[in-house]
């Protein structure tokens, strides 16, 4: 079992930066692939980012098509703690965002075990 802990969210104008942070703990945090997805109001939940361990391990990160140049997905292995940095936020960048824990890295939320609460990201014009 994981349990995650994300935070970070708030209100913030577009052009704007936010820094989500997600700590994983259980027997097997160390081991998942850790994740963000997001989800607007009315949308399905979909892909944000990912990091299997960390880069300096000889991790793996994957970032969406649609955040890519913007955001940055990073990972402390000694505290199992995933980072998204969000820079240059969209109105359309508004969503609960939910960080993921799991064995696989497809994009897709039903390939994914666990959940944090999620952190609500609210950008403006």
């Amino acid at each position: 079992q994981v349990q995650l802990v994300d935070s970070g969210g708030g209100l913030v104008q577009a052009g704007g930066s936010l820094n989500l942070s997600c700590t994983a703990s259980g027997r097997t945090a160390s081991r998942s692939v850790l994740g963000w997805f997001r989800q607007a109001p009315g949308k399905e939940r979909e892909f944000v980012a990912l990091s299997t361990v960390a880069l300096s391990a000889g991790g793996v990160a994957l970032i969406s098509d649609s955040v890519k140049g913007r955001f940055t997905i990073s990972r402390d292995d000694a505290t199992n703690t995933v980072y998204l940095q969000m820079n240059n936020l969209k109105v359309e960048d508004t969503a609960i965002y939910y960080c993921a824990a799991g064995r696989s890295i497809l994009p897709k939320p039903n390939y994914w075990d666990h959940w944090g609460q999620g952190t609500q990201v609210t950008v403006s014009s």
